[in-house]
């Protein structure tokens, strides 16, 4: 039970490069492109890991409005089998252009 405790700690801790994580999700949306609203179609411009504790990614689109739930889970499944983060909630904040 300890050593699984002190595993999870580590996953909450642990810092994806920028660089990797774009380059992971460019391959994701490549094989999965998000769905579309209408006509307008959400685009992914880049991700950043903002925080370690809880491990916290923020994705920059063009609207942010246009993030389904379901390609939202996409996406964390996809963050979860290559970079594990077991034990651990992850947040995933969107963000559209310009947005602060």
């Amino acid at each position: 039970m300890l050593e699984q405790t002190l595993r999870v700690g580590q996953e909450r801790h642990r810092r994806i490069p920028t660089a990797e994580v774009n380059a992971m999700v460019q391959r994701a949306t490549a094989e999965k492109p998000p769905p579309t609203s209408g006509s307008r179609r959400l685009k992914l411009f880049y991700v950043t890991q903002a925080e370690a504790a809880p491990p916290t990614f923020v994705f920059f689109a063009n609207d942010a409005s246009l993030v389904h739930f379901s390609y939202r889970r996409h996406l964390e499944r996809v963050l979860r089998k290559a970079y594990g983060f077991q034990g651990s909630p992850l947040r995933l904040v969107f963000r559209s252009r310009g947005e602060r």
